[in-house]
């Protein structure tokens, strides 16, 4: 039997196209927050190349407008991107073969969209490799940096986004990845997956009383999964 070839850094970057289309509109929204804020051309490039994290560059650029100090800064990007770890495990068991160096390079460029990508190949018992991965995170990560650089120049002359629908443009694509990631996973019921995010949604709501939105919504996200754990072996 012919053995399956791998897939490659060129596959990755044809399966990111959707991301970068997405990223368009977020980028570009990121860039003109961030000049809004009197943020430098150069001061928002090294943003997006540093943090490269479109909730956390918003916040990044609302607190310095308000003259926030650096710790409290520091601390609320923190808290925006520790689910980090939560999507980094989930992945790591699917690149377990592959080198220490392989793997920290999937991780520092995962993100929320990759993350989305990815998890539906596998959720369809579609192959994955490092090389596949990588031209998926770097092909997003260049379209962001320049989406982001875009937004800054177009911010001169368009100081509020919203008008546009700019500041959508993130919430659309999460809607999108989330119905690919429920319609097209065949390893679970539409009706299970439905019932766990209709938990985290219940969860948060009850969380964000109590908690900051931040640790809200990875307190719900870690309840969320290990209901479906439960769920999934009671089945």
């Amino acid at each position: 039997m012919e053995k399956e070839q791998e897939l490659s850094f060129y596959d990755g970057v044809k399966a990111c196209l959707p991301t970068v289309l997405g990223y368009a509109g977020i980028g570009i929204a990121a860039g003109v927050v961030g000049k809004a804020s009197h943020l430098s051309l150069l001061e928002v490039t090294l943003l997006a190349i540093i943090v490269y994290a479109g909730a956390a560059q918003f916040i990044i650029s609302g607190l310095l407008l308000l003259q926030s100090p650096i710790s409290a800064i520091i601390f609320t990007t923190f808290l925006i991107n520790s689910r980090h770890f939560l999507m980094s495990m989930a992945e790591a068991p699917h690149f377990k073969k592959y080198s220490l160096w392989n793997n920290i390079g999937i991780g520092a460029l995962l993100t929320d969209e990759t993350f989305g990508v990815s998890m539906n190949q596998i959720g369809n018992k579609k192959p994955v490799s490092a090389k596949w991965m990588h031209g998926i995170n770097v092909t997003a990560y260049l379209a962001w940096i320049v989406a982001c650089i875009v937004g800054a120049f177009i911010g001169n002359w368009l100081p509020n986004p919203e008008q546009f629908g700019l500041d959508f443009a993130l919430s659309a694509m999460f809607i999108g990845l989330l119905y690919l990631q429920v319609v097209s996973d065949k390893s679970k019921k539409i009706s299970t997956s439905l019932f766990v995010m209709i938990l985290v949604a219940i969860f948060l709501i009850l969380f964000m009383r109590v908690m900051t939105p931040e640790l809200a919504i990875l307190t719900a996200t870690l309840l969320g999964c290990l209901m479906g754990v439960i769920i999934e072996r009671w089945r």
